[in-house]
């Protein structure tokens, strides 16, 4: 028997053709796309399946339309903030419980930690001290901790160098926060503990030992989800990249 043959849509073919050019750089970024009219004559589909490949292309990031007289359709390449409101997204849409955020933080964020310690700049060091210096601060007014606490492991991602790993961190950081927002968290000597480990961790990158790093990363993130109380909350992420 011969099941149903299903031919793509030609928007879609049309949408495949640019995308594979963009990605391998056959087409440069900040190159302009040419005009409808021309897609339309070169690709014989009509504007209303033209349009809709652009549409397709514009969703994902790769091209950006500029109005006006110089405008059209220019291409660009997927950023960060993409990839972290996608995941962002998909954490929200699936409603994934706090147990799972804690988890991907637990496998993620020594690994970070790890990476800062080989890869950070004079820059990264400075920014982390700043951080550092906030959070101490703020160690009397819980939600600007908790804020403060957030930008610093943000920090720590960026100092990795790896921006797709650092991406995943961004997406969940925040709703991690928001969940952890509770009485139980919100002690003066857990807040204590948190700006004491977090000095060894700086020291550990500033140091360039990333075993101890990645060490002293885990130690923190597991002491973190043991005081976690509400296992089955979901988070909800925020975007403040």
């Amino acid at each position: 028997m011969v099941k149903r043959i299903e031919a793509p849509k030609p928007y879609a073919i049309l949408a495949d053709t640019l995308r594979e050019a963009i990605l391998v750089g056959e087409i440069p970024e900040g190159d302009t796309l040419p005009p409808e009219r021309e897609l339309v004559a070169q690709s014989g589909l009509t504007r209303g399946a033209v349009r809709e490949a652009l549409r397709i292309l514009a969703s994902e990031g790769l091209v950006q339309t500029k109005p006006g007289r110089f405008g059209g359709n220019v291409v660009t390449l997927p950023d960060k903030e993409l990839l972290t409101n996608a995941v962002a997204q998909f954490v929200r849409g699936r409603k994934l419980p706090l147990r799972t955020l804690q988890e991907t933080r637990e496998v993620l964020e020594p690994a970070l930690a790890r990476l800062a310690a080989v890869h950070r700049t004079a820059d990264d060091l400075r920014e982390l001290k700043k951080l550092h210096e906030d959070l101490v601060a703020a160690a009397d007014n819980f939600p600007q901790f908790s804020m403060a606490n957030v930008r610093w492991h943000k920090a720590v991602a960026r100092a990795s160098g790896n921006d797709l790993l650092a991406s995943v961190l961004y997406s969940i950081s925040y709703g991690v926060a928001v969940s952890t927002t509770t009485e139980e968290y919100d002690t003066p000597a857990t807040r204590k503990v948190v700006i004491r480990i977090h000095g060894q961790i700086n020291d550990a990158i500033e140091a360039r030992d990333p075993d101890l790093a990645e060490r002293r990363m885990r130690q923190h993130i597991g002491a973190t989800n043991e005081r976690t109380v509400t296992p089955a909350a979901t988070a909800i992420p925020l975007s403040d990249h």
